[in-house]
């Protein structure tokens, strides 16, 4: 796996995670080689969630990431399942108010997919083709672990997920995407061993309150 890092001098809020933080704004493409269903070699270097999920699924929802669910209904196709192009709506959990928002990049298996989000594992950053694994036990998405990117590993708090916004209208018929073959990334995640008396997910675990 190869990482690749663009500062772009910027300073903004970030508004999903960590709320009114001024920060530079960093893109990593965790596995450029790999590719990405989803175009946004040339998408600016935003540093909140919401606006970078939006124009990286086409779906036209403004406001707070945790507004988004509520809003798709009777305005877009929504469900528990995963295509490539549709926004995962993550609730707001414990001490995050806000919620978040990420494209689907790539379905790599029934519980396994690449998300292309910002501000996420850094404050202002932008992660490209990180791992997302469902870990809900009846395999419905309801709740998944996120790469966080410092830890070079997926992060430990279960995030819970109201769904996927596709973007179509209500009722529209959508095509699953074929998984595609398992990454460097992902399968180091898999491998990659605890480490004892450390957090993996120490972001994580600020924002749900687990410490």
């Amino acid at each position: 796996m190869r990482v690749y890092r663009r500062i772009i001098s910027l300073a903004l809020a970030a508004a999903c995670t960590l709320p009114g933080a001024a920060v530079a704004a960093t893109i990593v493409d965790a596995d450029r080689d790999a590719g990405s269903a989803v175009d946004v070699s040339k998408m600016p270097g935003h540093l909140e969630c919401v606006p970078y999920a939006r124009t990286t699924s086409g779906i036209q929802i403004y406001g707070d990431a945790w507004t988004w669910w509520s809003q798709a209904k009777g305005r877009y196709a929504t469900g528990a399942n995963p295509r490539v192009g549709a926004v995962m709506a993550i609730k707001p959990f414990n001490n995050s108010k806000l919620g978040h928002v990420a494209t689907v990049s790539r379905i790599v298996d029934s519980r396994t997919v690449l998300l292309s989000h910002a501000n996420w594992s850094v404050p202002g950053e932008i992660e490209r083709n990180v791992t997302a694994l469902d870990v809900s036990p009846n395999n419905d998405w309801s709740q998944v672990r996120i790469w966080y990117g410092p830890a070079r590993n997926l992060g430990t708090t279960h995030w819970p997920v109201s769904g996927f916004i596709y973007n179509a209208k209500p009722g529209a018929k959508l095509k699953d995407a074929a998984p595609q073959r398992e990454t460097t990334q992902i399968a180091s995640a898999r491998k990659a061993p605890s480490k004892k008396g450390r957090r993996s997910d120490p972001i994580g675990d600020i924002i749900a309150g687990n410490f």
